[in-house]
């Protein structure tokens, strides 16, 4: 049997932002139903806490499939020629348990963690939203302005780092790239201050969004941070929100923007509106009102990684593309 290789360059050809979107909403509609697992994702980290390993397994039961994110996270690899995320997700067969491909993971992350936070925004933000501030200009930001050029008629960007040379290199790049204004600034609050779409996609340990800044209206899909000792927003910042996420468990187990004011006692789990998944099916009207700050917490599920394998799988197979490697004894031909 051979096993179907699929590099980066296939995976970001293979999975546009827009069917992304769609592949997303398929996946956490089946997680919401409970036609899928997800459980809990185990983390290893180096002695020195540089970096870590990240093993994230899940099944879908539509479509069929079971795999698993293998990952490294370097934190410090942001501004390098190397991803922060790198990996694999393994995509396997249900019938025989057979392994089908190996999917190169950091293109598999970049997209579908903008397209869920596309979904989100589709869901939650206000239809005539407009004015985007990315914290953040490093793979993150690129794959989230693309996904908020997806779902809402973005027509200004503005875009803030730590760095003010990485901020202004993005903001040429996706300037000319999409056709419209994008301005690198000085100071997350002047990014902020005039948005109403706000990603932040930054690896900062501490605050970099301050919820004074939040105009009425604004939706935030918060993304940097996912582990329980690292944030991206002050306290304030999520008391004054309606806070949706993509798992309860997930959100009560790993995230620090969450934890950390929970554990102020600013908060409990009563805060967490609802999943993405049941807004989804009808569960939740989500947004309630025009002035309402809307939240979208992103920890990134196993079974979007799978969605995502699996949709790039299929339509490797339709177009050739990928590189079949004998793996196994071939017992005969097992792929669905």
């Amino acid at each position: 049997m051979k096993v179907l290789a699929i590099g980066q360059d296939e995976v970001r050809r293979l999975l546009p932002m827009g069917e992304c979107i769609e592949v997303m909403a398929e996946a956490l509609a089946a997680l919401g139903s409970g036609d899928g697992l997800n459980p809990l994702r185990s983390l290893l980290f180096l002695p020195d806490r540089t970096g870590l390993l990240g093993m994230m397994p899940s099944y879908l039961g539509t479509p069929a499939a079971i795999g698993i994110k293998v990952v490294t996270v370097f934190p410090g690899n942001h501004g390098t020629p190397f991803d922060s995320h790198q990996g694999a997700v393994l995509l396997f067969e249900v019938d025989h348990g057979s392994l089908l491909a190996v999917v190169e993971a950091s293109e598999i992350t970049a997209i579908r963690t903008a397209a869920v936070s596309g979904l989100a925004t589709r869901l939650l933000a206000r239809e005539e939203a407009s004015s985007l501030a990315l914290l953040g200009s490093g793979v993150q930001a690129r794959t989230h302005l693309e996904a908020m050029l997806a779902v809402r008629p973005v027509s200004e960007v503005r875009v803030w780092s730590r760095s003010r040379e990485h901020a202004e290199a993005f903001a040429a790049t996706a300037a000319a790239r999409h056709g419209i204004g994008v301005t690198a600034v000085a100071s997350a609050q002047e990014a902020v201050s005039p948005a109403d779409l706000v990603c932040t996609t930054t690896a900062a340990a501490e605050p970099i969004l301050a919820g004074e800044w939040l105009a009425a209206g604004t939706h935030v899909n918060a993304v940097g941070s996912s582990i329980p000792t690292a944030r991206e927003l002050d306290s304030a910042a999520v008391v004054r929100s309606r806070l949706f996420v993509d798992r309860r468990e997930s959100t009560l187990n790993e995230a620090g923007d969450f934890l950390f004011p929970q554990a102020e006692g600013a908060i409990d789990e009563n805060h967490i509106q609802a999943e993405i998944g049941e807004l989804l099916l009808g569960q939740h009207s989500g947004r309630s009102s025009p002035d309402e700050i809307t939240l979208f917490k992103s920890l990134g599920l196993a079974v979007e990684d799978l969605a995502a394998a699996h949709y790039v799988y299929r339509q490797a197979l339709a177009t050739g593309a990928g590189t079949p490697v004998p793996f196994t004894v071939d017992l005969g031909d097992s792929r669905p």
